[in-house]
């Protein structure tokens, strides 16, 4: 797991700090809100509900979501700290942090959540990045589980064929082309990767375990690959239980 950028806390901000906010790399909006409603010990919701009127500085493409601009850092928490400020302090860490990188694009950022929860290691992402603008560049739906675990609000590594029939356009097994906005919030390697991914013809991938990712262009190698992933599954449960 890469390290969280931790932003630097000026002198004076320290002697007033009263605690700090976390958020991980590939964490969702509700995640973080609900995780500033705990921070801020506000009533649950009440963070999110700030977060639709706040007026937040984020790109116009994002109409207003803050999805994939709640930069994954450490945050501090003052005796003044509210909803907005946090919130508006998370998206301009985000704004300055993607102008540093020359990211420009909200394509970019959508492209990099999914890289962030897709990749089994950020060694991974580059290729990762190149699968998924490969099939967009020949109109193949990206068919990503984890779009899927976004729109059903949750996050598992099985996905069933009654999930890809899911009425979403999160669902990109249905739709043709990205998802309406990002699925999390991406950290810095994942941009990296979503601005600049190698050059590669892979249009297929599945983490067979951990550390054993299989990039491919020939789907029956593909096919062969997902076999040895649901094997391995299979087994790894009947040993549980």
């Amino acid at each position: 797991m890469a390290i969280l950028a931790v932003l630097i806390v000026p002198r004076l901000l320290r002697e007033r700090q009263q605690g700090e906010l976390t958020v991980p790399e590939g964490q969702r909006a509700s995640q973080v809100y609900a995780a500033a409603d705990r921070a801020l010990h506000l009533p649950d919701g009440t963070t999110a509900k700030t977060a639709e009127t706040a007026h937040l500085p984020l790109p116009a493409a994002a109409k207003g979501n803050a999805e994939g601009y709640l930069f994954p850092a450490t945050y501090p928490i003052l005796s003044d700290t509210t909803p907005t400020s946090l919130l508006t302090y998370m998206v301009k860490t985000a704004n300055q942090r993607l102008a540093d990188d020359g990211v420009t694009a909200y394509r970019t950022v959508v492209i990099a959540s999914i890289v962030q929860a897709e990749a089994d290691s950020p060694a991974d992402m580059g290729k990762v990045a190149r699968v998924i603008e490969n099939r967009l560049a020949k109109h193949m739906p990206l068919q990503m589980d984890s779009t899927i675990n976004y729109a059903l609000g949750r996050s598992t590594l099985h996905t069933s064929h009654s999930d890809t029939r899911t009425e979403s356009p999160y669902n990109t097994y249905r739709n043709e082309g990205l998802p309406p906005t990002p699925i999390d919030n991406p950290g810095a390697d994942a941009l990296k990767a979503a601005s600049a991914p190698p050059a590669g013809d892979w249009l297929y991938f599945v983490t067979v375990k951990p550390g054993d990712t299989r990039f491919t262009a020939n789907y029956q190698e593909h096919l062969r690959n997902v076999r040895e992933f649901d094997n391995r599954q299979k087994n790894t449960t009947a040993n549980a239980g």
